[in-house]
């Protein structure tokens, strides 16, 4: 059964603008910290911030009306096999699994997530 569907494209340079603006406080209240060491591996570390960005994004429109939950409730991994995976540490979704696709280009970044029962 699907719960939620949510979509977010957003342009990269408005994340990479925040970066340069407020630095590791805008990084460090939006992602965890394995996220952060992800996208920092990269040449262009903002189309990968930006990627993740929209992820929770779209997750955030998956789950609707929730003011329980975080940015950092909401965590875009990599599994064994490079994988984004969602993984949320807010234990309200324990019983749900979070579906997500991620893509960007030059100049933007767009996720999808869909929210079904475990």
């Amino acid at each position: 059964m699907i719960y939620g569907v949510g979509t977010d494209i957003i342009e990269i340079d408005r994340i990479e603008h925040a970066i340069t603006k407020w630095g590791d406080g805008f990084l460090s209240h939006i992602f965890t910290e394995p996220e952060i060491n992800y996208c920092r591996q990269y040449k262009k570390p903002a189309q990968h911030f930006a990627v993740r960005f929209a992820a929770k994004e779209a997750v955030f429109k998956a789950i609707g009306d929730n003011p329980h939950i975080t940015w950092k409730d909401i965590e875009i991994v990599n599994d064994l096999n490079g994988k984004p995976v969602c993984r949320m540490t807010n234990g309200e979704y324990q019983d749900r699994k979070i579906l997500i696709s991620l893509s960007h280009s030059k100049y933007y970044a767009v996720a999808h997530a869909i929210i079904t029962q475990e």
